[in-house]
């Protein structure tokens, strides 16, 4: 047997460890906390006593607090604010209580004295450029033919499986160490993880900042380590950005929209040309590219607000009034009426994970998927009291017609296949069974090999006359996960899967969506899109940060060998391709040609796909079950007397 050597990466210096910090949001208006705070001039960084004025972000009359400035030493609210000013904290000279310690010049996000060594960077502006490699003991054949490992003879078997297990081990402790890095603070507070820490990047866009939907894989990750308090933070400041007055175009986001993204900014102190405060400065498409407003932030919100109780067992944050106010108003911007007389969401393109322009304006599937479990977790959070009522009532109004429609509507498989090619056109009647008017001659070639004997899927959009018959992942695992799918359907999905593994995970889990827009389709539906080019990025590209939604929903289906099998496909090469947003090519062999490496959500899904195994029980915080009283309700529902329905008379809520 030949020699067999491992070089293996890790990071060097220790990882030092951050105390906690309490929150600035209190439940009691009047209670008074101390904060340090810290105050930048062009040569020192001194420490100044500041007492906060605690704010709970009650909604008054509709209106929020987006702005905390201090004066006196007291913090007082501001409704209307510029556009720096979306929420700050603004700290005045003091004087000087403890000693000074040098200003590095070229940082520019971080204004409090860290508590940590210079090899560990702050708010994630440096790169895993202290990456050291260091050689594992060599291992000779002794005279039996065993392999000798420093000194000790072992069997060959053993010190593979050893050697399996340090390696695991090892891209564990440097994935923890990455993310712990990718960390951002606000007045000396974890408030969340920048998107990329990526240094070679020529470009830096908006990866420097925290998005919601790209946090929720580091917020598990947190959660399930341990870490509550990051969290927390997380929920609590991001709620005070919540329905900002900026407006685009003179048009100005409906109430209850959560941003995109948000960045904490350094910016001089009105009236002092020596100190500096931190503002939190957010995005709700206004500066994005193609300025599209974020559908899916609101409901990832809401299902990490449920995650974090179930796991902490700290029930007190969903409690308070002024979480309690904001879940109802996103709930009240996702149920108000409109035109649309589709219980689903109607949406336009790059509106959630896909935010470029990929074809998927109308209804779908991951918006809906998310929407139903956002739906079940504010139905489990929301306090019982009469304002609540008739919100309620449309909650559960819309979860039954939303199950039935994606249920039987979006549901794809050969016999469902063979019913569509065998439509009736121009329909008109109650009792029609091509409801939608699909042309079966809009039915792709590739779809009858794609789909297996056994196995079967929800398609990724449907409106009239169309059906996107492409495979969308993530709407498709969370079906499972929120039980909007049905059990029969769930393990059908898992099935297929199992059947493409060749196609959807290869050589890296997991393409986002299959298969990929080509030619002139790409031209049209993309517009010439040239990062989402055949097989990269949204269009057919695999990412790895969908490690946690397989793994929650093969955890659910207990079918947790298949995320197993995953995860073991992605640690041969992830480490040493340093982490990458996303692959390239049909079997994900080519790491994305314009994807950032050490992608904070890649190194998230990982970790908290290892540690859901670990621990299956565990993603329950996620995972929603089938509601008894739901399914007895849509046994209710008459498929095949429509007019029975239609007689029905309607019952409007006020939400």
């Amino acid at each position: 047997m030949t020699t067999s050597e491992a070089i293996l990466q890790v990071l060097s210096g220790s990882l030092l460890s951050r105390s906690h910090h309490s929150n600035i949001f209190t439940e009691n208006l009047n209670s008074v906390h101390a904060l340090r705070v810290h105050v930048n001039n062009t040569r020192k960084r001194k420490a100044v006593n500041m007492q906060v004025h605690g704010c709970s972000g009650m909604l008054q009359n509709c209106r929020r607090v987006y702005a905390l400035h201090c004066r006196n030493g007291v913090f007082c609210r501001k409704n209307d604010v510029n556009r720096l000013e979306s929420m700050g904290c603004n700290c005045q000279r003091a004087e000087i209580v403890s000693g000074s310690t040098a200003e590095d010049p070229n940082e520019t996000w971080f204004t409090g004295e860290a508590n940590t060594s210079s090899s560990v960077p702050v708010n994630g502006t440096s790169s895993a450029s202290g990456m050291e490699e260091f050689e594992l003991g060599q291992q000779s054949k002794d005279e039996k033919g065993d392999l000798v490992t420093n000194g000790m003879s072992t069997a060959a078997g053993t010190v593979k499986d050893s050697s399996d297990e340090c390696g695991e081990k090892l891209i564990e402790d440097e994935a923890w160490n990455l993310l712990r890095d990718s960390i951002v603070y606000y007045c000396n507070i974890p408030i969340g993880t920048i998107a990329a820490n990526d240094s070679t990047s020529p470009s830096i866009l908006n990866y420097d900042q925290i998005f919601i939907r790209d946090f929720i894989p580091s917020g598990v990750a947190f959660l399930l380590k341990g870490e509550y308090d990051i969290v927390r933070n997380f929920i609590l400041y991001t709620l005070q950005l919540q329905s900002w007055e900026k407006t685009m175009d003179c048009y100005s986001p409906g109430q209850g929209l959560m941003p995109a993204s948000f960045k904490v900014r350094t910016v001089p102190l009105d009236g002092d040309d020596f100190a500096t405060e931190e503002i939190l400065d957010p995005d709700f498409g206004e500066a994005a590219i193609g300025r599209v407003a974020p559908v899916d932030s609101g409901l990832w919100w809401i299902i990490l607000l449920r995650a974090y109780g179930k796991c902490s067992g700290d029930l007190s944050v969903q409690e308070r009034v002024d979480v309690q106010t904001g879940m109802k108003m996103i709930l009240k911007l996702c149920l108000s009426d409109g035109f649309d007389m589709f219980p689903t969401l109607l949406v336009t393109d790059g509106s959630c994970m896909i935010d470029r322009r990929m074809g998927i304006h109308g209804h779908p599937l991951e918006i809906q998927a998310l929407f139903y479990s956002a739906l079940l977790c504010a139905r489990e959070m929301l306090a019982p009291e009469e304002g609540s009522a008739d919100l309620l009532r449309a909650l559960n109004h819309r979860l039954i017609a939303l199950s039935f429609h994606i249920r039987q509507y979006y549901w794809i498989d050969l016999r469902k296949l063979n019913v569509i090619y065998r439509y009736r056109t121009e329909e008109y009647s109650y009792d029609a069974v091509n409801k939608f008017n699909i042309y079966p001659e809009q039915i792709p070639s590739w779809l009858v090999e794609f789909l297996p004997n056994k196995g079967g899927y929800l398609i990724g959009n449907l409106q009239p006359a169309h059906m996107d018959f492409r495979f969308f992942s993530l709407g498709n695992l969370w079906s499972i996960v929120s039980s909007l799918a049905t059990s029969d359907q769930s393990h059908a999905i898992l099935d297929l899967i199992e059947a493409r593994w060749a196609l959807l995970v290869a050589e890296m889990p997991f393409k986002i969506c299959y298969p990929a827009l080509e030619g002139a389709e790409w031209k049209i539906i993309t517009g010439y899109d040239p990062k989402n080019t055949p097989w990269s990025y949204h269009n057919g590209g695999s990412w790895p940060t969908l490690l946690l939604q397989l793994t929650v929903a093969c955890i659910k289906m207990k079918r947790s060998e298949i995320a197993q099998k995953a995860v073991k496909v992605a640690e041969r090469r992830i480490s040493g391709d340093k982490w990458p947003e996303y692959y390239d090519t049909k079997r994900a062999r080519l790491i994305g040609k314009q994807a950032r490496l050490y992608q904070t959500w890649s190194i998230a899904g990982y970790l908290s796909a290892k540690l859901l195994l670990a621990n299956p029980s565990a993603a329950n915080i996620l995972i929603n079950e089938e509601d008894p009283e739901l399914v007895n309700a849509l046994s209710y529902i008459t498929i095949d007397n429509p007019r029975r329905k239609r007689g029905l008379k309607r019952q409007s809520f006020i939400v």
